[in-house]
């Protein structure tokens, strides 16, 4: 009888966890009102110059991100004002678990879960419930020379990205947070793993131009502005940045 019980109460428990993750899923992508996403800043490294740096940011740091997806939203019809809205949450002092660079599946879907219940446990800002929550750690480029790799769940609707602090490199900073943001609303990577090269046709922003190289544009979840087969380079702001067809049929803002 126990033992039934048991059972039952865990069947009750997945079936909440899959409804919430289905609704999650349809009313992040329905777009009948702006989607709301909370910034969360965060040390990554520790270092004076880092917090510094976290002192100074301020909500109109946001304003790019507003306005691109705005922008590329009209492009792709979404006749709506300021789609993404995002707001500064006060900065948090506890770090994300940290993955491990040689996890297998079994460690990635542990460390899922982990992240996840630690996403959940986190404050949420005076104001509207945010739909979406990106944690972003920023790192001094003076001691780090390269980042760890950022991540976007849909399961939980949160992602977890590094970004340098240094006001120079906030607009590839924001490329950063874009794509991932787009990870949470079921938007897949268009680049090769291996090679970082934007794979052709969906992770080029001019995939009809004449020819074919060099781009001048990256597609946001390619990466990269594609020079050649060979040679990419990353975009410098969302200036040079674009969403494709794909990604946003992927993400609901084309039905077809």
């Amino acid at each position: 009888m126990w033992r039934n019980l048991r059972i039952f109460v865990l069947l009750l428990v997945l079936l909440f966890v899959a409804l919430e993750t289905y609704f999650d899923r349809v009313y992040s992508t329905d777009w009948d009102a702006p989607l709301r996403v909370a910034v969360y800043p965060l040390n990554g490294d520790g270092s004076a110059r880092t917090e510094g740096f976290i002192r100074q940011l301020a909500a109109g740091d946001l304003d790019p991100l507003e306005g691109f997806f705005e922008q590329e939203a009209g492009h792709h019809g979404l006749a709506m004002q300021r789609p993404i809205r995002f707001t500064l949450a006060p900065q948090l002092r506890t770090l994300p678990p940290a993955l491990a660079p040689d996890s297998g599946r079994p460690g990635v879907m542990l460390w899922s879960l982990r992240a996840r219940y630690w996403a959940w446990r986190q404050p949420v800002p005076a104001g509207p419930a945010p739909d979406v929550k990106l944690f972003v750690l920023h790192h001094d480029p003076a001691y780090a020379r390269s980042l760890p790799h950022s991540v976007g769940l849909r399961k939980g609707l949160f992602g977890i990205v590094h970004v340098f602090a240094d006001r120079r490199m906030m607009g590839s900073n924001d490329t950063v947070m874009a794509h991932e943001l787009l990870h949470t609303l079921g938007a897949t990577d268009k680049y090769d793993p291996m090679t970082n090269q934007p794979l052709y046709p969906h992770g080029y922003a001019e995939p009809r131009r004449e020819p074919r190289h060099p781009q001048h544009l990256a597609e946001l979840m390619g990466g990269r502005i594609a020079r050649s087969e060979a040679e990419s380079v990353i975009p410098e702001s969302l200036h040079q940045v674009l969403i494709g067809e794909q990604t946003a049929h992927e993400i609901g803002w084309r039905r077809q």
